[in-house]
């Protein structure tokens, strides 16, 4: 009987895992949503609504490294093979751009897929240059809206620098991504 018990509640709490992320992510809260997920992943392995909402969740966390698993699982439907893709592109376009401002490798040569992700935009306005200027500060216009300005720059650790790409309408910070 206690078995019974045990895994009724089991069900009922992972249910309710499901529909919290899902509650978390409506309401804005993305690393908490995020989180979540990733705590709970194990149980909804092969559900590809629940790894899709924690993957998006995610990347509008800024935790683009906790991709991996979700680009590895979306693969059984059309709509999670074009997730995965979608998140596959982000994190490449992050390799790339961590390698060109850290080891000098020139992106201008590279013709790859891009999405509405921020760091997409800013990867492509970065590629799109012919001359590399070494700079401590790239600063960036937004093609489609002339307001919005995008600066890049890494931010030193002795360790492991970061990306930084600060989102700004005129001189007002919208928002701050750091991407190791």
């Amino acid at each position: 009987m206690k078995i019974i018990v045990f895994l009724l509640l089991g069900i009922a709490l992972f249910g309710d895992a499901k529909q919290e992320m899902f509650n978390l992510y409506q309401n804005k809260q993305y690393e908490n949503a995020c989180n979540l997920g990733f705590n709970n992943i194990n149980s909804y392995g092969n559900d590809e609504d629940y790894i899709s909402l924690y993957a998006f969740a995610c990347l509008k966390a800024d935790a683009i490294d906790r991709l991996t698993m979700p680009i590895i699982k979306l693969k059984y439907t059309k709509e999670s093979r074009a997730n995965g893709a979608y998140f596959s592109i982000i994190m490449m376009q992050k390799k790339l751009l961590y390698h060109a401002l850290v080891d000098g490798y020139k992106l201008s040569s590279l013709n790859l897929p891009t999405t509405d992700y921020v760091l997409s935009k800013v990867f492509d306005l970065y590629s799109k240059l012919e001359e590399l200027p070494s700079k401590e500060v790239y600063t960036f216009e937004d093609k489609d809206d002339k307001k919005l300005t995008y600066k890049l720059y890494l931010q030193k650790d002795e360790r492991l620098s970061k990306i930084v790409i600060e989102e700004l309408n005129g001189a007002t910070t919208l928002k701050r991504h750091i991407y190791w």
